[in-house]
């Protein structure tokens, strides 16, 4: 009886060890996505601050010449 008690106590520990690893797999994937929308973000918004500098570039450039 002790026996099964102390094997059904590992088994639980066990199962309730792989749980908490796929759970913390789930929560690092999902994560990982929001960083990675995030950083598509952060690209965009530089793209049109480039974009932005070198239309200001331009336009400076056009003034120093007249």
């Amino acid at each position: 009886m002790a026996e099964d008690a102390i094997l059904r106590l590992t088994l639980a520990v066990i199962i309730g060890t792989l749980l908490a690893i796929v759970y913390s797999l789930r929560v690092l994937v999902l994560m990982e996505r929001r960083v990675a929308r995030m950083e598509l973000h952060i690209e965009k918004i530089a793209e049109r601050v480039l974009k932005e500098e070198v239309r200001i570039e331009k336009a400076l450039g056009k003034r120093k010449k007249r």
